[in-house]
């Protein structure tokens, strides 16, 4: 098979052209920029082009497929080449069904957790040594892609309700039709695709019923919005509630309370512990015992930048967060002040996506970081500009957060210098973003922070 990508160089682009050569493909590709560490990551296997930009002689009718990445325009002229010799191009999403639909699939969707939740199922079934495929969005340890595609009877899926590509308007997760789907929770987000909530709402109606009708739906009860979906679905699949499962925390370690005694864990908070009771689910519906999943789930980590641990003394721990959005941000701040109830939690954020730096979506993060002991959010006005949104001010971030504990900075230096002449001693730090805070080493920062407070 000769595959070609176009914008080879995406997070989720990168990986799957990877996958496809260790498969044995024959791939090629094309970008007009590609960062770290989709560059080096790229060249250790031949993939990297030549030189950056478009070229429409790359593409020939002895190509058997294009797949086509986001950052491509509709315009592209190698798009606009490979349409006119009437090549079959895929979606990133489109593809990884076209190499799945004879296997079980499992999806897992929702507006928040769904890469934690692929993640622990991913962990629990290489502990088993159950063979399957996978596709996740962060890389995990212990995984050397995002993307694996096999010989293997089973696949677990990351589904996210984006869009699949600039000409493939459907939410990728629609695009997947699952055996076994999980939706961890419903709260709007993606505005510029998804203008209302009930258009955002709408399409996990439309997931649900894309279910094969013998297959099952796992679902946070704990969501009312998702609950009412799931209860209304006129999709016959199983349907499988779970909730917050049984724990105590003690000196800052959690465990769970099962009928197999009482399981530690490395990871923590409820929304956290909603997670592994879905992936815990998951499981049984692959034959992986409770007492298997409980045995199995201890050593888990947690994903890339969800929760992730930074480094810590005693004294101090900082940690880093990818939320981003209102539901994130307030259930990965109650987190760490749950885990650590007798430190104070400083918070920051970083406004960084279409949607958090939109007038109109900002009122949504009403009392988002009110857990917090002191709360900062950051904004770049430059980004605004460059995401050609209407501009915000200071006050209109306050008053969107509406929490006394909430500073607003839009100078990234001099919040990380305000950070730094802090006393840290019985105190937590949590990075919260989608993006660094303008290039700043969050890792560097952190290990910087816990070296100069021993």
């Amino acid at each position: 098979m000769r595959v070609h990508f176009i914008a080879i160089g995406g997070s989720a682009m990168h990986n799957l052209a990877i996958a496809l050569h260790k498969k044995g493909f024959q791939v090629s590709g094309s970008d007009d920029e590609i960062f770290e560490p989709s560059k080096s990551r790229i060249a250790k296997y031949g993939l990297l082009p030549e030189q950056f930009g478009w070229f429409p002689d790359k593409i020939t009718d002895e190509l058997d497929a294009i797949i086509l990445g986001m950052h491509a325009r509709e315009d592209n002229p190698e798009l606009k080449r490979a349409q006119e010799l009437g090549l079959k191009v895929y979606s990133y999403p489109e593809y990884i069904y076209e190499q799945s639909k004879n296997k079980e699939r499992v999806v897992i969707g929702g507006s928040h957790g769904k890469t934690s939740i692929t993640s622990m199922v991913l962990h629990v079934l290489g502990k088993m040594d159950i063979a399957f495929d996978y596709m996740v969005g962060a890389q995990l340890e212990g995984f050397e892609t995002m993307v694996q595609l096999s010989d293997a009877p089973l696949i677990v899926l990351e589904g996210d309700e984006y869009l699949s590509s600039p000409i493939d308007r459907r939410p990728k997760f629609h695009l997947y039709h699952p055996n076994i789907a999980l939706i961890s929770g419903i709260a709007w987000d993606h505005i510029n695709v998804f203008p209302t909530f009930d258009n955002y709402v709408q399409q996990f109606r439309m997931f649900i019923n894309l279910i094969d009708e013998e297959g099952t739906l796992i679902y946070c009860e704990n969501d009312e919005v998702l609950n009412e979906v799931a209860y209304y679905a006129h999709n016959p699949a199983l349907k499988l509630p779970y909730g917050t499962p049984k724990n105590r925390i003690e000196n800052g370690v959690t465990y769970l309370l099962t009928e197999f005694g009482e399981i530690p864990l490395q990871i923590f908070g409820d929304h956290n512990l909603q997670n592994l009771n879905g992936a815990r689910m998951i499981c049984n519906q692959l034959d992986v015992t409770d007492e298997e999943f409980y045995g199995a789930i201890q050593d888990f980590k947690g994903a890339a930048k969800r929760l992730e641990l930074i480094a810590k003394n005693d004294q101090t721990a900082v940690y880093k967060d990818f939320a981003h959005s209102p539901s994130k941000l307030k259930a990965t701040t109650q987190a760490v002040k749950q885990q650590y109830k007798n430190r104070e939690v400083i918070a920051c954020m970083e406004l960084h996506t279409f949607s958090s730096l939109n007038k109109n979506f900002l009122k949504e993060y009403d009392g988002s970081m009110a857990a917090a002991d002191e709360a900062y959010v950051y904004y770049n006005e430059h980004t605004i500009a460059h995401k050609k949104l209407d501009p915000i001010s200071p006050g209109d971030v306050q008053a969107a957060f509406n929490s006394k504990n909430v500073t607003v900075y839009n100078d990234s230096q001099a919040l990380f210098d305000m950070l730094s002449q802090k006393d840290w001693k019985n105190k937590v730090l949590l990075l919260m973003s989608s993006g660094n805070f303008d290039g700043i080493d969050l890792n560097a920062y952190g290990e910087q922070l816990i070296k100069k407070g021993e």
